[in-house]
């Protein structure tokens, strides 16, 4: 049975989470931390694919990553909305699994699902450490819980990140991650309709966002962050940052 884990990446739809904080998933996971993952909607209205086929992508994609879980919550694509309705909802599952670390939608995006998201899962997270909001799952009573930190992974719009993290030794299986969505991305097979994301060029771009956000850092791939509030770190060693190798002899 699973109970509290360490983080919990919130997506509007299958696929979100993957191109927005995959490789930093990986990376975690990597790293023995126990991960979970939730979709608020089923991406029901995509061009391309089906439900069904979408499940199906999401299922192979989670085993790539490594996590613990993945739920769909069932909300109704484009049509999220920041309400006591599906605030409760979320509020059980961050109470059911009590993270310390929740990862969620850019809070300024091209799709309107993704900025609703972003302020649900911020709402939420805040009234769900609230004593006298009464929650049940399972016909059992919850106890309040408020993770510490809420990240907001980077999406369609570029963003300027408060930090970024190291990805480089994973951005291999982020991308054959992202690729299990291959109703919704690249297939060269594919006879549905083309889309902004269908191209080749889209994943492409995933890549060199990645590149750039490492290149910043000195590093190969990086994936960015959104902070809410301050990060703060306990000693200067926690910071990283771009090492420049100067020549040994003066080069004429």
């Amino acid at each position: 049975m699973i109970t509290k884990i360490d983080i919990l990446a919130i997506g509007a739809h299958p696929d979100d989470i993957e191109l927005g904080c995959g490789g930093t998933i990986l990376n975690e996971v990597h790293r023995g931390k126990k991960v979970g993952l939730i979709d608020l909607t089923a991406g029901e209205l995509g061009t391309r694919g089906s439900v069904a086929k979408r499940k199906q992508e999401s299922k192979k994609a989670s085993k790539i990553l490594g996590v613990d879980f993945r739920l769909n919550l069932g909300m109704k694509d484009g049509f999220i909305k920041n309400d006591e309705k599906s605030q409760i909802e979320i509020i059980r599952y961050i109470r059911k699994y009590q993270p310390e670390i929740i990862i969620c939608n850019a809070p300024d995006d091209r799709h309107i699902d993704h900025a609703e998201a972003s302020k649900l899962v911020v709402s939420s997270s805040f009234l769900s450490g609230l004593v006298k909001i009464k929650t049940k799952l399972d016909n059992n009573n919850q106890n309040p819980w408020r993770p510490k930190n809420i990240y907001h992974y980077i999406q369609w719009k570029n963003l300027e990140p408060t930090f970024v993290v190291d990805i480089s030794q994973h951005i291999v299986n982020k991308m054959e991650a992202v690729s299990s969505y291959d109703s919704q991305f690249y297939n060269p097979d594919s006879k549905e309709p083309e889309t902004l994301i269908s191209s080749e060029k889209f994943l492409d771009s995933i890549t060199a966002r990645s590149a750039d956000f490492g290149r910043l850092i000195g590093v190969e791939h990086a994936e960015g962050f959104i902070s809410n509030k301050l990060v703060g770190v306990k000693s200067l060693n926690a910071v990283s940052y771009t090492h420049l190798t100067l020549p040994t002899k003066r080069i004429v």
